[in-house]
């Protein structure tokens, strides 16, 4: 009986919690829109992060077109 009063104590608890139970953001709306804004432009840089680090933002050096190569 005590296990099951324990298990459904835990489960109410993991349900009635959303995301993680300490919470992340502040509780101020204006602090956490200031938060969620400083989160949402980190991501937002995820993509020039990746290309920067596979050295794909780096200038194209080949032609544009295909050249012979030979003597024409």
């Amino acid at each position: 009986m005590r296990r099951f009063l324990c298990t459904a104590l835990l489960a109410a608890s993991i349900i009635s919690s959303t995301g993680c139970i300490l919470p992340i953001y502040s509780g101020d709306p204006g602090r956490r829109a200031r938060q969620l804004l400083y989160t949402s432009e980190n991501m937002r840089m995820i993509l020039s992060e990746w290309e920067r680090i596979w050295f794909l933002d780096q200038p194209d050096h080949m032609t544009p077109y295909r050249t012979h190569g030979g003597l024409l």
